[in-house]
Protein backbone atom coordinates (compact mmCIF):
# COMPACT_ATOMS: atom_id res chain seq x y z
CA UNK A 1 0.00 0.00 0.00
CA UNK A 2 1.75 3.24 -0.96
CA UNK A 3 1.79 5.89 1.99
CA UNK A 4 -0.08 9.21 1.66
CA UNK A 5 2.14 11.86 1.38
CA UNK A 6 2.19 15.42 2.75
CA UNK A 7 2.48 18.14 -0.16
CA UNK A 8 5.72 20.26 0.27
CA UNK A 9 5.31 23.50 2.24
CA UNK A 10 4.58 26.40 0.07
CA UNK A 11 7.41 29.36 0.49
CA UNK A 12 4.76 31.59 2.63
CA UNK A 13 4.06 28.38 4.57
CA UNK A 14 7.88 28.17 5.50
CA UNK A 15 8.14 31.99 6.26
CA UNK A 16 5.10 31.73 8.42
CA UNK A 17 7.00 28.81 10.23
CA UNK A 18 9.98 30.67 10.51
CA UNK A 19 8.55 33.87 12.22
CA UNK A 20 6.55 31.37 14.56
CA UNK A 21 9.58 30.00 15.62
CA UNK A 22 11.10 33.92 15.94
CA UNK A 23 8.41 34.23 18.34
CA UNK A 24 6.13 36.30 16.33
CA UNK A 25 2.62 37.23 15.93
CA UNK A 26 1.50 35.73 12.81
CA UNK A 27 -1.70 35.79 11.07
CA UNK A 28 -4.34 33.12 10.76
CA UNK A 29 -4.32 31.53 7.44
CA UNK A 30 -7.80 32.46 7.36
CA UNK A 31 -6.99 36.37 6.60
CA UNK A 32 -4.42 35.92 3.70
CA UNK A 33 -6.43 36.44 0.85
CA UNK A 34 -6.57 34.35 -2.17
CA UNK A 35 -6.09 35.37 -5.38
CA UNK A 36 -9.68 35.35 -6.09
CA UNK A 37 -10.84 37.04 -3.18
CA UNK A 38 -8.00 40.05 -4.02
CA UNK A 39 -9.55 40.08 -7.36
CA UNK A 40 -13.37 39.90 -5.85
CA UNK A 41 -12.06 42.82 -3.09
CA UNK A 42 -10.01 45.43 -6.04
CA UNK A 43 -13.33 44.99 -8.28
CA UNK A 44 -15.31 46.48 -5.49
CA UNK A 45 -12.28 48.35 -4.52
CA UNK A 46 -12.71 49.90 -7.78
CA UNK A 47 -16.73 50.92 -7.40
CA UNK A 48 -15.81 51.96 -4.07
CA UNK A 49 -13.29 55.09 -5.41
CA UNK A 50 -15.67 55.72 -7.72
CA UNK A 51 -17.93 56.68 -5.54
CA UNK A 52 -15.38 58.88 -3.72
CA UNK A 53 -15.07 60.52 -7.34
CA UNK A 54 -18.58 61.46 -7.52
CA UNK A 55 -18.62 62.69 -3.93
CA UNK A 56 -15.88 64.96 -4.24
CA UNK A 57 -17.53 66.07 -7.79
CA UNK A 58 -20.32 67.21 -6.40
CA UNK A 59 -20.01 68.19 -2.99
CA UNK A 60 -20.19 72.12 -2.20
CA UNK A 61 -21.41 74.56 0.81
CA UNK A 62 -24.99 74.92 0.93
CA UNK A 63 -25.53 71.17 0.17
CA UNK A 64 -27.27 68.53 3.39
CA UNK A 65 -25.27 65.38 4.28
CA UNK A 66 -28.68 63.76 3.50
CA UNK A 67 -27.96 64.85 -0.40
CA UNK A 68 -24.06 63.15 0.24
CA UNK A 69 -26.26 60.18 1.61
CA UNK A 70 -28.20 60.02 -1.78
CA UNK A 71 -25.30 60.81 -3.84
CA UNK A 72 -23.91 57.91 -2.74
CA UNK A 73 -26.64 55.59 -2.48
CA UNK A 74 -27.77 56.20 -6.01
CA UNK A 75 -24.57 55.96 -7.79
CA UNK A 76 -23.52 52.59 -5.43
CA UNK A 77 -26.90 50.97 -6.74
CA UNK A 78 -26.72 51.75 -10.03
CA UNK A 79 -23.13 50.16 -10.14
CA UNK A 80 -24.49 46.93 -9.19
CA UNK A 81 -23.06 47.40 -5.72
CA UNK A 82 -24.52 48.01 -2.00
CA UNK A 83 -23.36 50.43 0.85
CA UNK A 84 -21.88 48.48 3.58
CA UNK A 85 -22.53 50.92 6.25
CA UNK A 86 -26.92 50.88 5.33
CA UNK A 87 -28.21 49.38 8.18
CA UNK A 88 -25.08 47.92 9.58
CA UNK A 89 -25.51 47.62 13.62
CA UNK A 90 -28.41 49.66 12.92
CA UNK A 91 -26.63 52.75 11.21
CA UNK A 92 -29.42 54.43 9.50
CA UNK A 93 -27.36 55.62 6.55
CA UNK A 94 -25.32 54.48 3.59
CA UNK A 95 -22.16 56.93 4.10
CA UNK A 96 -20.44 58.50 7.29
CA UNK A 97 -20.15 62.40 7.35
CA UNK A 98 -18.31 63.76 9.84
CA UNK A 99 -17.72 67.43 10.22
CA UNK A 100 -15.28 69.76 12.33
CA UNK A 101 -15.30 68.57 15.57
CA UNK A 102 -17.23 64.89 14.49
CA UNK A 103 -14.11 61.85 14.56
CA UNK A 104 -16.37 59.46 12.95
CA UNK A 105 -19.65 58.20 12.57
CA UNK A 106 -21.58 61.09 11.27
CA UNK A 107 -25.11 60.09 10.43
CA UNK A 108 -26.01 62.26 7.28
CA UNK A 109 -29.29 64.92 8.01
CA UNK A 110 -31.62 66.94 5.82
CA UNK A 111 -30.97 69.36 8.73
CA UNK A 112 -27.37 69.88 8.45
CA UNK A 113 -26.02 71.76 5.41
CA UNK A 114 -21.87 72.42 4.70
CA UNK A 115 -21.02 76.26 6.11
CA UNK A 116 -18.24 77.81 4.90
CA UNK A 117 -14.73 77.31 6.59
CA UNK A 118 -16.34 73.49 7.22
CA UNK A 119 -13.87 70.45 6.91
CA UNK A 120 -15.47 67.27 6.54
CA UNK A 121 -15.15 63.11 6.44
CA UNK A 122 -17.01 61.12 3.83
CA UNK A 123 -16.86 57.47 4.72
CA UNK A 124 -17.58 55.00 1.98
CA UNK A 125 -17.56 51.31 2.22
CA UNK A 126 -18.93 48.76 -0.67
CA UNK A 127 -20.06 45.61 -0.90
CA UNK A 128 -19.58 43.62 -4.96
CA UNK A 129 -20.70 39.62 -4.76
CA UNK A 130 -19.94 39.68 -1.47
CA UNK A 131 -16.87 41.19 -1.38
CA UNK A 132 -16.19 44.73 0.47
CA UNK A 133 -14.01 47.86 0.48
CA UNK A 134 -13.49 50.58 2.26
CA UNK A 135 -12.18 54.14 1.80
CA UNK A 136 -12.87 57.81 3.05
CA UNK A 137 -11.55 61.74 2.26
CA UNK A 138 -11.10 65.22 3.59
CA UNK A 139 -12.90 67.94 2.00
CA UNK A 140 -12.65 71.57 2.64
CA UNK A 141 -15.68 73.96 1.97
CA UNK A 142 -14.73 77.12 1.12
CA UNK A 143 -12.63 79.78 2.83
CA UNK A 144 -11.44 77.24 5.79
CA UNK A 145 -8.55 78.94 8.16
CA UNK A 146 -5.21 77.65 7.96
CA UNK A 147 -5.33 75.58 11.21
CA UNK A 148 -8.40 73.53 9.55
CA UNK A 149 -6.00 73.20 6.12
CA UNK A 150 -3.19 72.38 8.12
CA UNK A 151 -4.92 69.84 10.48
CA UNK A 152 -6.15 68.10 6.98
CA UNK A 153 -2.81 68.24 5.35
CA UNK A 154 -0.70 66.45 7.93
CA UNK A 155 -3.61 63.94 8.41
CA UNK A 156 -3.06 62.44 5.14
CA UNK A 157 0.29 62.77 5.43
CA UNK A 158 -0.61 60.77 8.46
CA UNK A 159 -2.21 58.39 5.91
CA UNK A 160 0.60 58.03 3.71
CA UNK A 161 3.18 57.49 6.18
CA UNK A 162 1.49 54.87 7.78
CA UNK A 163 0.79 52.95 4.19
CA UNK A 164 4.60 53.16 3.14
CA UNK A 165 5.69 51.34 6.79
CA UNK A 166 3.45 48.66 5.74
CA UNK A 167 6.03 46.23 4.47
CA UNK A 168 6.00 42.70 3.51
CA UNK A 169 7.58 40.90 6.63
CA UNK A 170 7.13 43.85 8.64
CA UNK A 171 4.82 44.12 12.38
CA UNK A 172 1.50 46.64 12.31
CA UNK A 173 3.80 48.42 14.96
CA UNK A 174 5.32 50.20 12.48
CA UNK A 175 2.85 51.93 10.74
CA UNK A 176 1.45 52.94 14.94
CA UNK A 177 4.56 54.65 14.91
CA UNK A 178 5.09 56.03 11.87
CA UNK A 179 1.45 57.70 12.20
CA UNK A 180 2.12 58.94 15.92
CA UNK A 181 5.12 60.29 15.38
CA UNK A 182 4.19 62.25 12.39
CA UNK A 183 0.99 63.70 14.20
CA UNK A 184 2.93 64.61 17.25
CA UNK A 185 5.39 65.98 15.72
CA UNK A 186 2.59 69.14 14.77
CA UNK A 187 1.49 69.06 18.04
CA UNK A 188 -2.02 66.34 17.47
CA UNK A 189 -2.89 63.86 18.74
CA UNK A 190 -3.96 60.59 17.54
CA UNK A 191 -7.13 59.03 18.41
CA UNK A 192 -6.85 55.41 20.60
CA UNK A 193 -10.98 54.66 20.81
CA UNK A 194 -10.60 53.69 16.97
CA UNK A 195 -8.47 51.57 14.47
CA UNK A 196 -8.34 50.62 11.23
CA UNK A 197 -9.16 47.15 10.41
CA UNK A 198 -9.09 44.08 8.31
CA UNK A 199 -11.50 44.00 5.40
CA UNK A 200 -12.35 41.95 2.28
CA UNK A 201 -15.09 39.24 3.16
CA UNK A 202 -16.67 41.11 5.96
CA UNK A 203 -17.10 44.75 7.06
CA UNK A 204 -14.69 44.33 9.88
CA UNK A 205 -12.11 41.75 10.05
CA UNK A 206 -8.42 41.14 11.63
CA UNK A 207 -6.16 42.45 12.12
CA UNK A 208 -7.31 46.18 14.11
CA UNK A 209 -4.25 48.31 12.77
CA UNK A 210 -3.83 50.79 15.36
CA UNK A 211 -2.61 53.87 14.34
CA UNK A 212 -0.18 54.27 17.51
CA UNK A 213 2.60 51.54 18.43
CA UNK A 214 6.02 50.63 18.78
CA UNK A 215 8.21 50.17 15.30
CA UNK A 216 8.79 46.32 15.72
CA UNK A 217 5.91 45.25 17.32
CA UNK A 218 2.47 43.75 16.56
CA UNK A 219 1.22 40.71 14.08
CA UNK A 220 3.99 40.16 11.50
CA UNK A 221 2.50 41.56 7.99
CA UNK A 222 1.92 39.44 5.51
CA UNK A 223 1.57 39.38 1.22
CA UNK A 224 -1.99 38.73 1.04
CA UNK A 225 -3.35 40.76 4.03
CA UNK A 226 -6.19 43.64 3.02
CA UNK A 227 -6.33 46.25 5.84
CA UNK A 228 -7.44 49.51 6.37
CA UNK A 229 -5.16 52.52 7.70
CA UNK A 230 -7.33 55.10 8.28
CA UNK A 231 -6.10 57.69 11.25
CA UNK A 232 -8.13 60.23 12.98
CA UNK A 233 -6.37 63.12 14.13
CA UNK A 234 -7.25 65.86 16.40
CA UNK A 235 -6.36 69.33 16.62
CA UNK A 236 -6.58 68.86 20.27
CA UNK A 237 -6.28 65.80 23.19
CA UNK A 238 -7.14 62.47 22.08
CA UNK A 239 -10.45 61.77 24.01
CA UNK A 240 -13.42 61.63 22.76
CA UNK A 241 -17.18 60.81 23.24
CA UNK A 242 -19.75 59.29 21.55
CA UNK A 243 -23.41 60.81 20.66
CA UNK A 244 -26.14 59.56 23.61
CA UNK A 245 -29.02 60.22 21.57
CA UNK A 246 -28.12 58.30 18.12
CA UNK A 247 -25.13 56.11 19.71
CA UNK A 248 -23.23 56.45 16.70
CA UNK A 249 -21.48 59.79 16.01
CA UNK A 250 -18.18 60.49 17.77
CA UNK A 251 -16.96 63.94 18.42
CA UNK A 252 -13.70 65.09 20.33
CA UNK A 253 -14.00 66.09 24.03
CA UNK A 254 -12.85 68.80 24.03
CA UNK A 255 -14.48 70.54 21.21
CA UNK A 256 -11.60 70.40 18.72
CA UNK A 257 -11.25 69.46 14.82
CA UNK A 258 -10.62 65.93 13.90
CA UNK A 259 -9.87 64.89 10.45
CA UNK A 260 -9.62 61.03 8.68
CA UNK A 261 -8.43 59.87 5.79
CA UNK A 262 -8.63 56.30 4.46
CA UNK A 263 -7.47 53.57 2.50
CA UNK A 264 -7.78 49.82 2.05
CA UNK A 265 -4.50 48.46 1.29
CA UNK A 266 -2.84 44.82 -0.44
CA UNK A 267 0.46 43.81 1.09
CA UNK A 268 2.38 42.47 -1.79
CA UNK A 269 5.74 40.90 -1.94
CA UNK A 270 6.82 44.12 -3.75
CA UNK A 271 5.29 46.42 -0.67
CA UNK A 272 1.73 47.99 0.02
CA UNK A 273 -0.90 48.78 -2.41
CA UNK A 274 -3.55 50.81 -2.40
CA UNK A 275 -6.91 49.23 -2.98
CA UNK A 276 -8.69 52.65 -2.76
CA UNK A 277 -8.28 56.24 -2.59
Amino acid sequence: MNKRLNPEPTPLEEKLRYHRRLGHIVPPRKIIKTPEQIEGIRRSALINTAVLDHVAAHIHEGMSTEEIDTLVYDFTLSHGAIPAPLHYEGFPKSVCTSINDEVCHGIPDKNIRLQDGDIINVDVSTILNGYFSDASRMFMIGNVSPAYRKLVDVTRECLELGIKAARPWGFLGDIGEAIQKNAESHGYSVVRDFCGHGVGLAFHEKPEVEHVGKKGSGMLLVPGMIFTIEPMINLGDYEIFIDEENDWTVYTADGSASAQWENTILITEEGPEILTY
